[in-house]
């Protein structure tokens, strides 16, 4: 009797893992790795669209792969015009993968050992300027609860440095008035703590006696930041609250929350801190994340050296009168 399968364009990218094995080790690594979820999901469409392949190809999860596989499923990806960064985190992906089933003993070498990695491309992050931080932050809140917690929220993304899933995941137990720091559980379950400053301290105190209660409306939540329900505000939301100032503070330019973070870091190391201290506050694992940053204060000071430097503005002005002469 004929087995008949299923066709596989019929399967979505984020449908479970067919394979119980893929599903085992992406268990192990939410156990052991402490990975975030977003990870992990990613991982699952990376892992599934790997597995998808090798069926197409009637492949095995667990089958030794021949070279011009490989070669032949990149050229695929790159036909999709995938991003390099999409492709290098997939490669990341099956790397791993492979890595467990030669610890389980199920392959005897992975088909990516020869395989250089994939270059990504540098991307340096988007930051606002010191003006527009000041306007956003300083914009006078309305009469109302809902807008008087988001100016605190904003305060808080900036002056901690957090991102936007570490704020909307934050408790009250997680905030010390008396210290002026926040502890913030981070990706992979990592805890740092972050001083706030003296402006969002007392900022939180006020939302915390006044405004929280109003929104709270006799009912308790251990979440910090709520909405008028009682419950705790999504990542959406507070992109969309970010919106909305922005555009009221006079601020033009494509915004989201994660801009507020990249800008507590690069006006830190623009103001002297040390990269080691930004990569405590930022809690990146790896300070060659951090030096991002150090790019972007780079290329500020690049733009401003061709701005005001004598011999670059006598250049210029040389070159104006120049063009007027007649010829």
């Amino acid at each position: 009797m004929a087995i008949v399968r299923a066709p596989t364009a019929m399967i979505e990218p984020t449908a479970p893992l067919l394979d119980p094995l893929l599903e085992r080790y992406l268990s192990e690594l939410r156990i052991e790795s402490g990975l975030a979820t977003n990870t992990l999901e990613s991982y699952r469409r990376d892992l599934s669209r790997w597995q998808r392949y090798l069926m197409e190809h009637q492949l095995s999860v667990v089958a030794p792969v021949p070279p011009h596989t490989i070669r032949s499923f990149l050229a695929s990806l790159k036909h999709e015009a995938l991003a390099a960064s999409s492709i290098a985190r997939l490669l990341s992906a099956m790397r791993g993968w492979y890595r467990f089933l030669i610890r389980e003993n199920l392959v005897e070498a992975s088909p990516l050992r020869d395989m250089r990695a994939v270059r990504r491309p540098v991307r340096l992050p988007k930051t606002l300027t010191h003006e527009e931080m000041t306007a956003l932050l300083e914009l006078p809140a309305r009469d109302h609860a809902e807008d008087q917690r988001d100016r605190v929220m904003l305060e808080l993304l900036y002056a901690a440095g957090l991102r936007v899933s570490e704020l909307v995941g934050l408790s009250l137990s997680q905030i010390d008035m008396q210290l002026g720091c926040v502890r913030v559980v981070g990706k992979g379950a990592k805890e740092r703590v972050v001083p706030m400053g003296q402006v969002a301290v007392k900022m939180l105190v006020d939302y915390v006696e006044h405004v929280r209660p109003v929104l709270l409306k006799g009912r308790s939540s251990r979440v910090l930041f709520i909405s008028r329900r009682g419950r705790g505000l999504t990542r959406q939301a507070c992109w969309k609250l970010l919106l909305r100032r922005a555009r009221r503070a006079g601020i033009s330019k494509s915004i989201s929350p994660h801009m507020l973070r990249h800008s507590f870091a690069t006006h830190l190391l623009e103001g002297g801190a040390d990269l080691r201290v930004v990569q405590s506050m930022l809690g990146h694992a790896d300070i060659a994340t951090t030096q991002i940053y150090t790019h972007v204060e780079g290329s500020r000071l690049r733009q401003i050296h061709r701005r005001y430097f004598p011999r670059q503005r006598g250049r210029r002005q040389s070159d104006v009168q120049n063009s007027t002469k007649p010829k």
